[in-house]
């Protein structure tokens, strides 16, 4: 598959879709507190989904069950939302999620505090996993390389004594959720793939406490760490303009918004 560079029509629909994925986004974590059940911020994201019409990403991909991936504390990534699962005050938990509006895609992730507070160690790791997102796409300009944003996550998860995870990847966006290029959250400055003005990729650092090894359950799909120890997620979808990133999941304007 080769990289599909994206016109100014097809940024502006990113953009759409990113901005409902943000919206609803707004909605489940808001729905994150202490007493709820992972399978309830399932039911938000179903009834956002509806309430925008746009179509779920997750369900039925390769048969994932849910519109939403619900990662709680040691959880990595593609935690499945369940009705026996209820939230606890401090508990940190990664939500995933994605949506087509018009047929393109927006992706996007955050780990947030369930009850607005937990211990220092927790929240340090959360600030320090959405730091190195934010470090990543300053770097996303033309002329940059893949290797130098995934050097930008590594380095900062480690420089904190975390490790990344290597299992798991981000991806380019477009008219499908997963498309080339491979994103990691790893790399050597001045080495990868050039970015270029209409890239659209979405960059996902899932940072651990403890080693990066992973584990996954028997249902195939949730990904702890072998260590159990905590985990973080945050993912963005940005696009590569002359003008700077544009980060199209965010309700915010960014540096290359038109």
């Amino acid at each position: 598959m080769r990289i599909k560079y994206k016109s100014k029509d097809e940024l502006r629909a990113l953009r759409d879709a990113g901005l409902a994925v943000s919206e609803i986004l707004d909605d489940i974590c808001k729905a994150a507190v202490p007493g709820a059940t992972t399978w309830e911020l399932n039911e938000v994201a179903a009834s956002g989904i509806a309430r925008l019409k746009v179509k779920s990403a997750f369900l039925g991909y390769q048969g994932y069950p849910a519109v939403l991936c619900t990662s709680v504390n040691e959880v990595i990534v593609h935690g499945i939302p369940r009705k026996d699962e209820v939230l606890k005050q401090g508990d940190i938990i990664g939500i995933d999620f994605g949506a087509f509006k018009d047929d393109f895609c927006g992706d996007s992730a955050r780990t947030v505090v369930v009850g607005g507070q937990t211990s220092p160690e927790k929240q340090k790791l959360v600030d320090v996993t959405r730091e190195s997102l934010e470090r990543a796409i300053a770097l996303c300009v033309p002329g940059q390389r893949l290797g130098d944003l995934g050097f930008a996550v590594q380095s900062w998860a480690e420089e904190h004594g975390y490790s990344v995870v290597k299992d798991f990847v981000g991806h380019g966006v477009g008219r499908q959720m997963h498309e080339d290029p491979a994103v990691p959250n790893y790399g050597k400055p001045g080495t990868g793939k050039r970015l270029k003005s209409g890239l659209v990729i979405a960059i996902e650092p899932m940072v651990n406490a403890g080693a990066q090894h992973v584990e996954v359950l028997d249902d195939d799909w949730t990904a702890v760490t072998q260590d159990r120890s905590m985990s973080a997620h945050f993912e963005h979808t940005i696009a590569i303009t002359d003008n700077g990133p544009w980060v199209l999941t965010q309700a915010a304007p960014s540096p290359g918004s038109p």
